[in-house]
């Protein structure tokens, strides 16, 4: 029901393009799609047969035409979803229903300018574009700000979930103006996972601020892998459990506290065979882990907001440090440590583990959340943390059955100074963090490098205690650089001359 005269014009009116063969083999539609969706891997495909699948008609488009042929024939396939296929941006955008909405699943960067410029040409004042990309968030605001001036409107949503959830319901986090959010939320509601009756998603908050809590959301995922590896790598090493004991183990975490789906896929994982049938998959995959860039964004982010991240920090690095695998081959020839480890016994061992992987994990999360209020504060988004727990209880890598109690801790505390004080997390820590310390000190005991769990651990002691030796660091900076300091006893700024003339003479 807007008015659209008013509003400037992006360009010429798309012609209306000759009718298209849908999935449906000689099937023959002429009406407009209600969205449309340019960029066509694996996860652009998934997500418009997923909005296909719920009853939106979909125009799909891509740089290469053989990946429209193939989403087509998978729509055909699997269930002749109405789904139609364009091989040109003018076709393509003439295809939809105005005021047009398209979301674009390309490469984070230039090739998402290069599309939103070709895409431009052909639309309308009104129209929306949606980048569905690991975006990094200042180029999503600059984008908004670049298309508004053409009377465009523009969102940025993070997609977690991988390839499953963009088919079968991802965890959807959109951060745009309220218009925008309300010309998408009929599908982004019904294409979501579901849990229970709630979509796993909301509105997150103004342009970049879904950008911002996905990349978060990543940099929180990094903190938990690492913390499963580390865990992982103490009960075979020091606990000498083999696989199958492994998967049965972290088949028994899911079952409580620690329910997850990366713990779930953790048991499966040690349980897969190789294609000789008889060793282990995990055994043969070479210990070098990859990274797409948003942990590296999460704890640039974190520095840049004088947020203290030390577990999300450390999963990072502990990336960096298995990239360099020949270096540490030759360095295991010249460097000695730890050879015999020590007799444990196994259950006391699995069960601290789990208390301290608990323990740790509230560590990371109360990190990632308190970088997102921080940056929420600086770019005045309206940004509900207790609304994040909530849309990544499904669809999401990191969904975990915690995440109620992470909800319920903003619900009752929306202006909660960090996660860790509140009451029922605080006990949840304090009951737990003997196990955390035993762990981690029996890690070190054996050289076993434990930096996330470390990370969470000198976090949680460095918060609890009112007094930190950071007065002797400020009194260096103050002796070299007469950066001053402040008193306990008395008000304002000091600085002292902190050797006498007479001795540097």
């Amino acid at each position: 029901d807007r008015d659209l005269s008013a509003a400037p014009r992006a360009a010429a009116p798309s012609p209306r393009p000759e009718p298209t063969t849908m999935a449906s083999e000689g099937k023959v539609d002429t009406s407009l799609s209600d969205v449309g969706l340019f960029g066509l891997a694996v996860m652009g495909q998934n997500f418009a047969l997923n909005m296909a699948e719920h009853g939106f008609k979909v125009s799909v488009c891509n740089r290469s035409p053989d990946k429209v042929d193939a989403t087509v024939e998978r729509a055909k396939a699997e269930g002749d979803l109405p789904l139609v296929g364009f091989k040109d941006m003018a076709s393509f955008v003439g295809s939809i229903k105005r005021p047009r909405r398209i979301v674009i699943l390309v490469k984070a960067g230039k090739p998402v300018d290069a599309t939103i410029a070709g895409l431009a040409e052909h639309m309308e004042a009104g129209d929306l574009i949606v980048d569905g990309g690991n975006e990094w968030f200042p180029n999503t605001i600059r984008r908004g700000e670049e298309l508004a001036e053409k009377g465009l409107l523009f969102m940025g949503m993070g997609i977690s979930g991988g390839e499953e959830g963009a088919r079968n319901g991802p965890s959807l986090m959109p951060g745009s103006t309220r218009e925008a959010y309300e010309m998408m939320e009929d599908i982004i509601t019904k294409c979501s996972a579901q849990v229970g009756d709630e979509p796993c998603v909301t509105y997150v908050g103004e342009i970049g601020a879904g950008n911002y809590v996905k990349m978060v959301h990543n940099g929180i995922e990094y903190g938990d892998m690492q913390l499963i590896a580390e865990a992982y790598d103490l009960l075979k090493t020091v606990g000498r459990l083999d696989n199958d004991e492994l998967a049965t183990v972290f088949e028994e975490y899911n079952a409580g506290e620690l329910e997850s789906f990366l713990i779930e896929i953790t048991a499966k994982i040690f349980r897969k065979r190789d294609d000789d049938g008889t060793s282990f998959l995990v055994d043969a995959v070479l210990d070098k882990t990859g990274s797409k860039g948003t942990g590296k964004w999460t704890c640039q982010q974190a520095a840049e907001q004088g947020v203290s991240a030390p577990t999300i920090a450390a999963a990072l690095d502990a990336r960096y440090m298995s990239a360099v695998k020949e270096e540490r081959v030759a360095a295991s020839k010249v460097i000695s440590g730890p050879t015999e480890m020590p007799s444990v016994d196994r259950a006391q061992l699995i069960d601290d583990v789990r208390q301290a992987l608990y323990a740790a994990k509230i560590c990371s999360y109360a990190q990632g959340m308190n970088i997102i209020k921080s940056a929420a504060k600086e770019h005045s988004w309206s940004v509900n943390l207790g609304e994040c727990a909530r849309i990544w209880r499904g669809g999401c890598i990191i969904r975990a059955k915690f995440l109620d109690r992470i909800k319920g801790a903003y619900d009752r505390n929306p202006d909660l100074a960090n996660l860790l004080v509140d009451p029922d997390f605080a006990n949840d820590v304090n009951t737990r963090q003997p196990a955390l310390r035993r762990v981690t000190a029996l890690a070190v005991a054996c050289g076993i490098p434990c930096s996330a769990f470390s990370g969470s651990l000198g976090y949680l002691d460095g918060y609890r205690r009112p007094d930190l030796p950071a007065n002797l660091t400020q009194a260096q900076r103050d002796f070299f650089g007469a950066h001053t300091y402040q008193r306990k006893d008395r008000e304002g700024v000091f600085h002292t001359e902190w050797e006498s003339k007479e001795a540097d003479e």
